[in-house]
């Protein structure tokens, strides 16, 4: 009942849960414990968020939190489409600084994991986006970092919006790779 697909990092997947549907619309189990045990992802989600933008371009990230706090997401797309990115960020992988994007919307109705020690964020593609994403911890104001979207060195191909991209001050502030207090 649940598709599980490599994005090519290990750890990064995407989730395609089943639809069953008929003339009235669908239903789907976004989250099942057990069935994500089966396909081998054991983890324990504490908090849920929901975010809303209201138009394309919205850019969200890259995030993360430093250990002991480091969070694992799973996030899937209510309304609207993303272009999700997660970067690795672990020194001693032999992917650290690669990336990989995956297109997460309602219509598809799939899902993106963003294990611990990866930066994460995404962008809005179509207007009135809203996403929803488990996490493994809580928000930790102190753990709490950001790299720089479009950090040179990373080179992710971020798609050409016509209006651009709208970022928070934190998010425009950000350092670069570089310069991060990253995983070990």
């Amino acid at each position: 009942m649940l598709e599980v697909r490599s994005l090519g990092i290990d750890g990064v997947l995407e989730i395609v849960p089943k639809r069953h549907g008929d003339a009235r619309g669908f239903f789907m189990e976004t989250y099942n414990a057990e069935r994500f045990s089966q396909a081998g992802i054991d983890l324990t989600f504490v908090q849920d968020n929901h975010s809303y933008s209201a138009a394309p371009g919205v850019l969200r990230g890259l995030h993360y939190q430093l250990a002991p706090r480091a969070q694992d997401k799973l996030l899937r797309v209510i309304r609207g489409s993303v272009l999700d990115v997660a970067v690795d960020i672990r020194r001693a992988s032999k992917t650290f600084g690669k990336w990989v994007a995956l297109e997460v919307s309602a219509e598809k109705g799939n899902q993106i994991l963003v294990p611990k020690g990866f930066a994460h964020g995404f962008v809005t593609l179509v207007p009135d986006t809203e996403v929803l994403y488990k996490v493994t911890d809580t928000y930790s104001p102190e753990h709490d970092r950001s790299i720089r979207f479009d950090d040179p060195a990373i080179g992710i191909e971020w798609p050409s919006l016509a209006g651009g991209f709208q970022l928070s001050d934190k998010d425009l502030k950000a350092p670069m790779l570089a310069a991060a207090e990253v995983f070990a």
